[in-house]
């Protein structure tokens, strides 16, 4: 049985500037655990990749998404498994990962015409803009599809409803 066609979106660091470099342009990123994947995820991400001609997801290892405090069982799913559901999207062109607490420095290496955050970010504050503003690229948000939210469904299964 031959492996899926979507496992060859996803690329160790080492490689993810020179594959990256080789997408269409220009090229989007985005960032994030995308623990368990519902509507809103699958929302945001087709939003972020029509702003341009490719997208890359910049996945949080497990050590980076436990540092975030969302809780002591997080993430639930593991970071290949949380790349290969991400991977499988028609709107994600490349799946990467970083072990920091912020992406800074896997954004300085991949240098995005366009950074994308979710609408609970002010992009002015963030490090990440300034960085990708120094090189001529933007920084943008996309708000939020309302009620979804993975730590929001964590909670109501952990409370049985």
């Amino acid at each position: 049985m031959t492996a899926p066609a979507f496992l060859d979106k996803i690329v160790p660091r080492a490689l993810a500037a020179s594959r990256a470099a080789a997408l269409p342009q220009p090229v989007v990123l985005t960032n994030g655990v995308f623990d368990v994947l519902h509507r809103g995820h699958v929302t945001y991400l087709a939003q972020a990749r029509s702003l341009g001609a490719s997208l890359v997801v910049a996945l949080n290892t497990d050590a980076s998404a436990r540092r975030l405090n969302k809780g002591t069982d997080r993430p639930l799913n593991s970071q290949q498994d949380r790349a290969e559901v991400i991977a499988a999207l028609g709107s994600v062109d490349l799946v990467t990962w970083f072990d920091e607490d912020t992406p800074l420095e896997l954004i300085g290496e991949l240098r995005p015409a366009l950074l994308v955050k979710g609408g609970d970010y002010d992009m002015s504050k963030l490090a990440e803009t300034q960085l990708v503003q120094s090189y001529g690229g933007r920084a943008q948000a996309i708000p939020f599809v309302d009620g979804y939210s993975t730590t929001a469904l964590v909670r109501r299964i952990q409370a049985g409803l």
